[in-house]
Order: C-alpha cells, then structure tokens, then sequence
C-alpha cells in the first residue's frame, strides 16, 4: 500500500499544469462553496439575533390567553421566588420582567396607537439594550418618572427631550388610565415599526399608570446559547403550574419572520446545489480530460507488465490526494476572507438596505466561522470529487490496450 501511494504521489507531480489545472477546479468549487454557506449561517444567526434583541428574547412566559388577546385581564403577580428558580436554570442568562399595554399618545394635534412597555431599566439592558440606542437624554432608572419614546415615533409626535406626552389607554380591570409625562430620553429601536410606535418606562411607574400594581404581562428569559433553546424551555414548565402559564420560544412569537427565515435557507440550499451541479461537471471534465490524455500511457504501462487492478489503484490515490489538496487549500485560503468578512460585513444600501430595515434588521450580510459548515462542505465535495473517480477509474480497469497504443 506504501509503494502505491509513493508511486501515487509522484506521479501527480510529473504533470504539474495537469494537476493544478485539476487541483485549481476542487479549490475555486470549495472556496466559493465555503465562503457562501459562511454568509448564510452568518445571515441566519444576524437575523435570530436582530429577532430576539428587538424585543421578544428567546422564551416569553404569559398567563394562560394573553398571547391572543394581549389585554392585562391576563396579567399575573410578580414573583421573585419565580425569577430567581427560572435564574438558577443553566443556560438562563436573564429573567427580565415586563408590562405591556397599548395607550393613545397625544402632542397638540398629533395622536397616535403606541406600545407602551414597562421595564426593569437594568435587566432590560441584558435584551433589547434600550440604553445603548439612547439617542438623546438619560436612560431610565427605578425612580424615574419619565419616559424614553422611540424615534420614529418622537419625529411623527414633533417631540423634543423635556418635552410632555400625554398617554390615554383602559388600565386593569377597566379602569381608565390617563397621565402626562415628561420626555427624558429619545431612543433609536433597530425595528422600524417598532421605532414608530414604543415608550419605555420603568415597571413602578408602567404599574401605577395602569392600575396594575405588582402585576406583569409577561417574562422574557435570555439564554447564553441559543442552540439549546428546545433543551432549556423543557426545564421551564416544571417550576410553573402549567394552568396558569404559557411558554413560547421566539419562533412561536414570530412565525410569519421564521417562514421569511426558512425560505431564504431553501433558497440559500438551491444555491448550493446549483453550485454543486457546476462543480461536479466541473471536476469530471477535468478528470475526463487528464484521463483521455493519459491513455497511452496506461497502455504502455500495462503493455509492460502493470495489473489494471493496480493501475487502477495508483490512479484513484492520484485523484485522491488531488482532491484532499484542493479542500485544505480552499480552507486555508477562505480563513483569512472569511475572518474579515466576520469582522467587517458587507454593508447594503439603497433599496436593498430598505428591504432589511422593513423586517427590522440592520442591512449588513455578516460571515461566521463554525466548524461545521467547514466539515460538511468538505465532506460534500470530497463526495462529489469522489464520484467524479469512477469514470477515470473503469476507464483504467476497461483500457483496451491495442486502441490506446493506436490512439
């Protein structure tokens, strides 16, 4: 086996044009390969990622009915033994606690439906990181008794920092809820539409203006991976009575952007494919071509003495340690461009950014490195340049010497 693959070896170096020719054709399919599926993972994780800090997080927890009416007669008390046994879950990196409720948002002649959400201002910077999108003003603290207005909504408002809003709404239980607040803090959301229509103010005050003192709408809990999202929301049902409790992962508040996600994977797949139908003609004309030319000299060495078995054998290592080359190579050549793209992704403008602001992303297509798209491009193209042996291969083992020595 030492000797075939010494002879192997050497005998791919005897044609050096032929074999980068055939070397050159595996690098160029496995680098565009690897740095496309690259952009797609990178695509999915900044999607996921520009989802669950929007505003949803990972995993909501409700009472029982509130995800389909959204109203606060589905509220439920705040309980920190609750919080601290959902913390003490592993990959739980926060619990973060919220009111939600729509109101009626007034400046002079201007109104406007918005989203008021009321927060724990230092747990929120762990999710949607509201003081990191403060464009103007100060963030909100526990005693505040102001509110932060999303841009979009601000400019539409005609709204100025130390400015007043007025908030009409239907509170807990019927109530009116009614209130003027001063404007401490404008801030940019990275969704539009949620930048057109949000207020932030902290849990107390969310509360009191409501009329639902110590209630909440809902949990969001943060996870440190997302990959074992579907293991960490098992944990959850177990700490809550499951009659009072829903618990809802990012995908089940989102389904219409996890369909949006799905269809660009399947097409990001037909992608592939096609690049993968290229390639695999691309590797078996090389191989056909560097065969075809080396007919008479596979007549002359069997002419001579050589076992087509064995022929055959040399000939497939030859095509295998040309294969092997040209996937190292595309990984090592793709490291560097992949590295930089990760660190500085492609950036759209114009119609296309739009598109990607529309859904609430940032318009940039990021690259990721993940060592398992790395194995499993190889393993597919190894497979293709694999398939693209046998013809080389039964041309050895079928080589009719006279016609070869003839040709």
């Amino acid at each position: 086996m030492k000797e075939h693959l010494r002879l192997a070896w050497r005998n791919i170096w005897r044609n050096k044009r032929r074999t980068i020719i055939t070397i050159a054709s595996v690098f160029f399919a496995m680098f565009f390969a690897l740095i496309m599926r690259a952009l797609q993972v990178g695509s999915y994780g900044h999607m996921t990622k520009g989802i669950v800090e929007a505003f949803t997080g990972f995993i909501q927890i409700h009472k029982n009915g509130y995800w389909d009416d959204k109203t606060l007669d589905f509220t439920f008390e705040y309980n920190d033994q609750l919080i601290k046994k959902l913390e003490n879950i592993e990959n739980v990196s926060a619990v973060i606690p919220r009111l939600e409720s729509f109101a009626l948002a007034s400046t002079g002649e201007q109104t406007k439906g918005i989203i008021v959400v009321g927060i724990d201002p230092e747990k929120e910077k762990e999710m949607t990181h509201p003081d990191r999108n403060l464009k103007e003003g100060a963030y909100l603290t526990d005693e505040s008794t102001g509110v932060l207005v999303s841009q979009r909504l601000a400019e539409f408002l005609e709204l100025r920092l130390h400015d007043t809003i007025t908030l009409l709404s239907q509170g807990y239980h019927g109530t009116t809820a009614a209130n003027i607040y001063p404007v401490t803090g404008i801030v940019k959301m990275p969704n539009p539409e949620m930048d057109r229509r949000l207020v932030f103010m902290n849990l107390k005050t969310a509360q009191n203006f409501y009329g639902a003192y110590d209630m909440l709408t809902s949990l969001i809990i943060n996870l440190h991976d997302q990959d074992l999202l579907s293991h960490t929301i098992k944990e959850i049902p177990g700490l809550l009575n499951g009659e009072e409790y829903e618990v809802m992962d990012w995908k089940e508040l989102n389904p219409e952007l996890v369909q949006q996600i799905q269809s660009d994977q399947y097409g990001g797949f037909i992608m592939l494919g096609v690049l993968y139908l290229i390639v695999g003609f691309g590797v078996l004309g090389t191989l056909i071509m560097m065969t075809t030319e080396r007919k008479r000299e596979f007549a002359v060495m069997v002419s001579i003495g050589m076992q087509k078995k064995r022929l055959g054998l040399i000939l497939f290592f030859e095509m295998i340690f040309m294969g092997l080359i040209g996937i190292i190579t595309a990984i090592i050549g793709s490291l560097p461009v992949i590295s930089i793209l990760a660190k500085y992704p492609i950036r759209f403008k114009g119609e296309f950014a739009e598109i990607f602001e529309q859904y609430g992303f940032d318009p940039i297509m990021p690259a990721v490195l993940d060592n398992s798209y790395f194995i499993g491009q190889s393993i597919i193209v190894f497979v293709i340049f694999f398939l693209s042996i046998i013809y080389p291969t039964l041309t050895v083992l079928k080589l009719n010497e006279t016609k070869a020595l003839r040709a």
